[in-house]
């Protein structure tokens, strides 16, 4: 091994040692373990749930630190896409080896991901549906039946020894200061804080141990490609605010059935797990808790104006900037370096002569149990439209075209990635799929064809914030002429050399 190699190993080790220190001294259960003489005998406690394996971070071109900053300007891009969770507050400090409880407020969105250590869940406490289950075999069920109503003490936190028992954690002013309803008719997050009660440390009895971070997460629309990003937007953030060595595991409060976007939360996190899937009090070593995906810039940004322009994440190093982000291309990167694919953005495995057209279609599937099965159409000549770009495209002199037929409904998650990422141009109606160009390459190209009844910004913005080229073409109605649409394309292809 020569010289140089040898530094970059001892510079990664001494990084990485770095890493777990700053993790280990800023969680304090780590610092204090539980005395053994303060526990049942062992007949009647358990020993620790094996350590489950957990994924590393991958390396990530646009990654930025996300250490805590309370200078962090109120409604810049970094408070709003970023690290703006930086009013600390302590609802619970640990005291005897008991449990911690605290949270990090953003006054920007208005929103906190709080985190706790030796907290219990006792999932007979939560009313929901079991979740997990196929579709088909559970057609008709309410959404009410899916999502979790928390009985008093569901969940639990070691209150050590002395007479902090039988309380409650948080009251009505801290939930209503730090985990705002807003707009959310069902906070299911507030409603969990609500549900936490103090018992002593000898009835802290657990017939099972997680020993390693663990988020919780509730999922509302979870069917629907933009909410779900989202939701996995803000389980992401709320590992980084909290500065997790590894990707954590997950567990699913909530009692939806299986979908095929659970292929992506796998291959996000370290492991998933439906909260019903316990058969008796779970103990965690440290829990976070994810903010509603509602409570997201993403989601934001529909009501509220957030002008905040994509940028490099070497510029912003170079030149910050309050105004730009490049949170969205890290959030992109993180998807695609999870599903294994390459996230250097000067790696190139096409040809320039070569350039592919994605179209990203609507089509019938069955989405969940309340689903009729019928997407709404959003385009009604959809189908002509994408024959008329394929003939074109094969007649096309300047350079070779591949359009990509993409039935996404019917995709691996994987799959999916793999042509958005591979794609130049992305032309679709307006539609919960488009969400994917969070994932889009840097220079790709947004074509959106938008309907009279359907004008809403959703992507419009994300391609902003992720710092794509994007054009709209606005219909009278649903009929789009195909000529339009194809001369629209060509105006594009010639602006990328094509």
């Amino acid at each position: 091994m020569n010289s140089k190699a040898l530094k970059i190993l001892l510079s990664l080790f001494a990084l990485n040692s770095f890493s777990l220190y700053l993790y280990f001294s800023y969680h304090p259960d780590h610092r204090h373990p539980p005395p053994i003489n303060r526990h049942p005998p062992p007949s009647h406690y358990p020993p620790p749930h094996p350590p489950l394996s957990v994924k590393p971070w991958p390396i990530l071109p646009s990654y930025l630190p996300w250490s805590q900053n309370p200078n962090t300007p109120f409604r810049s891009c970094e408070s709003y896409f970023g690290n703006g969770f930086t009013q600390r507050v302590d609802a619970l400090i640990p005291a005897g080896g008991g449990g911690w409880f605290r949270c990090f407020y953003s006054e920007t969105l208005r929103s906190s991901i709080c985190e706790g250590g030796r907290i219990r869940m006792i999932p007979d406490r939560i009313l929901m549906s079991k979740g997990g289950e196929k579709l088909e075999s559970v057609v008709g069920r309410g959404e009410d039946e899916e999502l979790p109503n928390f009985e008093d003490g569901a969940f639990q936190i070691d209150g050590g020894g002395g007479s902090r028992g039988g309380g409650k954690l948080a009251d009505e002013k801290f939930l209503d200061k730090y985990v705002q309803e807003g707009a959310v008719q069902r906070h299911t997050m507030r409603g969990l804080i609500d549900s936490i009660r103090l018992v002593d440390a000898t009835d802290f009895i657990c017939s099972e141990w997680i020993e390693e971070p663990t988020i919780l997460v509730t999922r509302f629309e979870y069917a629907n490609m933009f909410h779900t990003v989202t939701d996995w937007y803000s389980t992401y953030v709320a590992s980084r605010v909290t500065g997790l060595p590894n990707r954590p595991h997950l567990v699913f409060l909530d009692g939806h059935c299986e979908t095929q976007l659970e292929e992506t939360w796998r291959a996000l996190f370290s492991s998933l797990t439906y909260a019903k899937n316990f058969t008796g009090p779970v103990c965690f070593r440290h829990v976070i808790l994810a903010p509603l995906g509602y409570e997201t810039a993403l989601f934001k940004g529909l009501s509220e104006q957030i002008n905040c322009k994509g940028a490099s994440a070497h510029e912003l190093w170079q030149n910050p900037d309050d105004q730009k982000t490049a949170r969205i291309a890290e959030f992109g990167e993180m998807i695609r370096a999870s599903f294994g694919f390459p996230v250097d953005r000067h790696k190139t495995t096409k040809t320039p002569s070569a350039r592919n057209i994605l179209f990203v279609r609507r089509e019938d599937y069955l989405a969940h149990p309340r689903h009729g099965g019928k997407v709404q159409t959003r385009l009604s000549n959809e189908r002509e439209v994408f024959d008329s770009i394929s003939n074109w495209a094969s007649n096309y002199s300047e350079c070779r075209l591949n359009v990509v037929n993409g039935l996404f409904a019917h995709m691996a998650m994987k799959e999916q990635v793999r042509a958005i990422q591979d794609a130049d141009v992305i032309v679709g109606a307006h539609g919960a799929g488009l969400t994917h160009i969070v994932s889009a390459g840097q220079n790709a190209v947004i074509l959106e064809i938008v309907s009279s009844e359907y004008r809403r910004p959703h992507f419009e913005l994300i391609a902003m914030w992720r710092g794509l080229q994007y054009h709209p073409i606005h219909l009278a109605g649903s009929y789009a002429d195909p000529r339009l649409v194809i001369e629209k394309l060509r105006d594009i292809l010639r602006s990328i050399g094509c």
